[in-house]
């Protein structure tokens, strides 16, 4: 037990390590030089790193602003969750000064294209820091000190409803972004872009990518009907008796789930039995023997 529970954990520090460097990496290269920020508590940070004029290091003020929160979860929430946020933060933070040591140059030093670098830019950090947040959503249910203070105000007050808490902390980052950069609109529609990106990379992350399509097809010929389905499309189908209300007869409902690039096939095969009635869904994961060995 105590050698899976240490495999378990160094696969899980792996896991929070290579996400801070793929977030820190995306800031690093894209974001911290091209004025805008992230959201949650990462955006008030290097809003702040923007207003003392790098008097301050960004890494710093990075962990001085996370890490507390996560110690707060370690000690209120889960000792283990904390202690792996932790580390993901100090990796998150000190991966950019590691690029600045070893005299590698961000995005808009290495690039001289004027205004398009700052589009560029946020496009760039909202799909890289979106991949970074995807990993750890999905391995550890949360990303960010937002995420911290949300468990901890849960935590206090079990009766509330917290889900408004990330909006109100990007909100606030977009709201103060406009009067420290200078009232100019050109950071807050990158701040803006940069959350919306990163958000639909997360959505496609946490949907998983073996995602399919899932078809329920209502015939009078069950067997002839799954036989082309296994055969031509090499998936397992299942077959469930069901009474169709309108015509007041006993029929058969197929269940067969398929890659995305099968739906033409699948429509072929559905067109050449004129008796039939089908509908289809998408399916964000799809666990098991998917594939049917032949």
């Amino acid at each position: 037990m105590k050698k899976r529970y240490l495999k378990v954990l160094i696969f899980d520090m792996l896991y929070a390590i290579t996400a801070g460097i793929i977030v820190g990496s995306a800031y690093y290269f894209f974001q911290n030089s091209n004025g805008f920020a992230p959201g949650g508590v990462g955006g008030l940070a290097t809003i702040t790193h923007y207003l003392f004029a790098d008097k301050v290091s960004w890494s710093i003020l990075m962990v001085a602003f996370n890490l507390p929160i996560f110690i707060l979860v370690s000690a209120f929430i889960n000792k283990k969750l904390g202690a792996i946020l932790s580390l993901y933060m100090i990796v998150q933070s000190f991966i950019p000064r590691l690029y600045e040591i070893i005299g590698t140059k961000p995005y808009s030093l290495a690039n001289n294209q004027g205004d398009f670098n700052i589009v560029f830019a946020c496009i760039a950090t909202g799909v890289i820091s979106g991949f970074g947040f995807s990993l750890m959503l999905k391995r550890f249910g949360a990303s960010g000190g937002t995420y911290g203070i949300s468990a901890l105000i849960k935590k206090m007050r079990p009766e509330m409803n917290i889900a408004y808490v990330s909006f109100i902390m990007d909100t606030s980052v977009v709201l103060i972004a406009f009067f420290v950069y200078g009232m100019k609109i050109t950071p807050v529609i990158c701040t803006l872009l940069n959350l919306f990106i990163a958000n639909v990379i997360v959505d496609h992350g946490l949907s998983g990518i073996k995602n399919g399509y899932k078809f329920e097809i209502v015939t009078n010929n069950p067997e002839q009907l799954s036989k082309d389905l296994i055969n031509r499309l090499h998936h397992g189908v299942t077959n469930i008796q069901v009474h169709g209300m309108y015509s007041n007869t006993d029929k058969y409902m197929l269940v067969c789930i398929i890659n995305k690039r099968q739906i033409g096939e699948m429509m072929k095969i559905i067109k050449s039995y004129p008796d039939t009635f089908a509908s289809f869904e998408k399916v964000s994961e799809v666990f098991g023997n998917f594939k049917r060995r032949v």
